[in-house]
């Protein structure tokens, strides 16, 4: 009994034993064998300073409404002098990403700044950041930076507009780096990202912590009373509507084709919508860049990331007899009630120029002339006019030269005068038959849809010519004050009853004219038609249009390329997209339950003709026409 007694005690102390020895020894090894590979939080001797990406400022509509924002992305970035080069493989395993290419990333930053943090990859999955969280402890120099990227409003058209983010290249970094940019660091690449991105980038944050000296985390330093909190980047307050702006890029992408639409008020030239087509997906470049989107972006042959709306330069087609007809008024080299026969065939020398297919108008003066675009009226009244009065009234309008939208990438178009003449053919080597083809707003000018979208809105207004723009102002995130922009305007030197027979004639060719398709029921709408002559396939449709006709508050101008006449493509849009925005004007009409819907009122398609209010203007008269033919003249 004594014995086995005995027996068990011993049996339980040596197994207390054992297990003490186990502990001991696991100890032991944590301590002082295994020093080197876990480090000791107790000899925190260092601390490193950890930037704090900002967020970016957001941008909202004129409504209030958010179009851009910020959501949050997790980083994987690795400071060359504290990583482990052993550790390189299963890094890669960890973040999914090739071993020879963190080799090269890590190569570049020690040749930069060995003890500077860069980043190995962007916008890690949750599963990849959940798992290198757990194993970061054994990756000594490796850290996890939560930053952000950006999140869009659903269904949001306006790439080109909006822009994207893109790394700082090398040259930007040697210019910007004493401004605080990183190396690695992204920056505002295309559009408003780039335009703004002084309001839009914030203030970087620090961050202090404590490293053992192997690099491994000990927490924060000071408890984080040292730490500098990031600003956020100034809030944009944009012209834009967004439900407009919708709709603009819809209704372009429903075409087919590529072409632009540029919306604005004629009150202040703020842009209501700006939709270059085709559009691309923002999302391709927000956080990491994905290869397989930017290369199918990259190839495809329509060019999605060119911006028409500020880089498309085409001739402007008969939108430009109107600059004509405002030269001749102005200089008096013309009655505009004289009649003028267009029997379809005008005769240059030995050349012969067609307007209606060789059949002619009859006899017009100049409103008629405008509404049903007669060619033979305009190239007669060029020389009239003269070459140095049309370059001139051009340039009045701003043509020839940047509107100073704010958006990078302007193009200037091309205005003739006789010194381009001289330059490109050589004096005297050029003709005036040169200016037969401009009369028309065909040959060597060139304009762009903001041009003639801000000329459209000039016209509207009553002869003040404002600098477009999408950014009202901005919200200072520090002090929490509204800080508004200011833009140019000033008025044209042009007499108010010229100005109101181009605006009677655009109500004239919206009516009974070559741009019926843009009508709305209860707004009275001006327009005017173009067509560019394309060489290389079919001619390309302008329509440019304001409304209501008394008080204008949108005027725009659409393009669709290799579609047509204007008449027939692009005035349909700009009627959608005029009913969309003035959609608190059309008059519901009250029907009592059991009646017929009063013959006044003609509803449930925006393309129907309509009996619309009478214009206090009395020079501009309405009637309802009858369904519009195909139309056979308009260049």
């Amino acid at each position: 009994m004594m014995d086995t007694y005995q027996r068990s005690t011993s049996t339980a102390i040596l197994f207390v034993v054992a297990i003490f020895s186990l502990l001991l020894g696991r100890l032991f090894w944590l301590q002082v064998l295994d020093f080197q590979q876990l480090g000791s939080v107790g000899a925190s001797a260092s601390i490193r300073r950890i930037w704090e990406l900002p967020p970016r400022g957001r941008m909202k509509d004129r409504n209030g409404k958010i179009m851009i924002d910020n959501r949050p992305l997790y980083s994987a970035k690795l400071i060359p002098s504290e990583f482990d080069s052993s550790r390189t493989a299963a890094l890669a395993w960890l973040i999914k990403m090739p071993e020879s290419d963190i080799a090269e990333h890590i190569a570049e930053g020690t040749r930069y700044n060995r003890f500077s943090a860069l980043t190995l990859k962007r916008d890690l999955s949750t599963e990849d950041a959940a798992r290198l969280s757990e194993n970061i402890w054994k990756l000594p120099g490796v850290i996890i930076a939560a930053e952000n990227k950006r999140k869009y409003a659903d269904s949001l058209y306006g790439a080109h507009m909006f822009g994207y983010l893109r790394s700082i290249s090398p040259a930007q970094f040697k210019a910007l780096k004493e401004e605080g940019y990183a190396r690695d660091d992204k920056i505002g690449f295309s559009g408003l990202e780039r335009q703004y991105e002084s309001h839009l980038r914030g203030i970087k944050g620090t961050r202090f912590v404590m490293v053992t000296p192997l690099g491994r985390n000990a927490g924060r330093y000071d408890e984080g009373r040292s730490d500098i909190p990031a600003i956020r980047g100034n809030d944009l307050s944009l012209s834009i509507d967004m439900e407009l702006q919708k709709l603009a890029g819809k209704l372009l992408a429903e075409t087919g084709k590529s072409g632009a639409v540029v919306a604005i008020d004629p009150r202040t030239g703020g842009i209501l919508a700006l939709q270059s087509a085709p559009d691309f997906n923002l999302e391709v470049f927000n956080g990491a860049t994905d290869p397989a989107g930017w290369e199918n972006i990259r190839s495809d042959p329509q060019k999605p990331l060119f911006n028409r709306t500020v880089q498309a330069v085409y001739p402007p087609g008969s939108i430009y007899k109107m600059v004509l007809a405002t030269a001749a008024l102005e200089e008096k080299t013309i009655d505009p009630d004289k009649k003028v026969l267009d029997n379809g065939v005008f005769r240059f020398g030995n050349r012969q120029y067609l307007s209606h297919r060789g059949e002619g108008h009859g006899m017009v003066d100049m409103r008629e002339a405008i509404t049903v675009s007669s060619n033979v009226y305009f190239y007669s009244l060029i020389f009239d006019v003269g070459f140095t009065a049309w370059t001139n009234y051009g340039a009045l309008f701003g043509f020839g030269k940047r509107t100073g939208i704010d958006l990078p990438g302007e193009r200037s178009g091309l205005l003739p005068s006789s010194d381009y003449y001289n330059r490109r053919y050589g004096k005297g080597r050029w003709t005036k038959g040169n200016l037969v083809s401009l009369a028309i707003g065909q040959g060597e000018l060139g304009t762009t849809p903001i041009q003639l979208a801000t000329y459209a809105a000039a016209i509207a207004n009553r002869g003040t010519l404002h600098q477009p723009h999408i950014v009202e102002g901005y919200r200072d995130t520090r002090t929490g004050t509204y800080v508004p922009f200011r833009y140019r305007q000033h008025r044209l030197p042009l007499k108010p009853e010229t100005l109101e027979l181009i605006r009677g004639s655009m109500a004239d060719v919206v009516q009974t004219g070559t741009g019926r398709l843009a009508q709305v029921p209860g707004i009275a709408v001006c327009g005017k038609t173009g067509t560019a002559q394309n060489p290389h396939g079919k001619d390309h449709a302008w329509f440019i249009a304001y409304a209501p006709a008394d008080n204008p508050e949108i005027a725009l101008t659409v393009l669709v390329e290799n579609a047509g006449y204007g008449g027939s493509v692009s005035a349909p849009i700009a009627g959608k997209l005029i009913r969309q925005y003035l959609k608190h004007m059309i008059p519901v009409p009250s029907v009592p339950v059991g009646a017929s819907t009063p013959d006044t009122f003609i509803e449930a398609n925006p393309l129907t003709p309509a009996i619309v209010p009478a214009l206090k203007d009395s020079s501009i008269s309405l009637t309802v026409p009858s369904p519009p033919e195909k139309e056979t003249n308009d260049q």
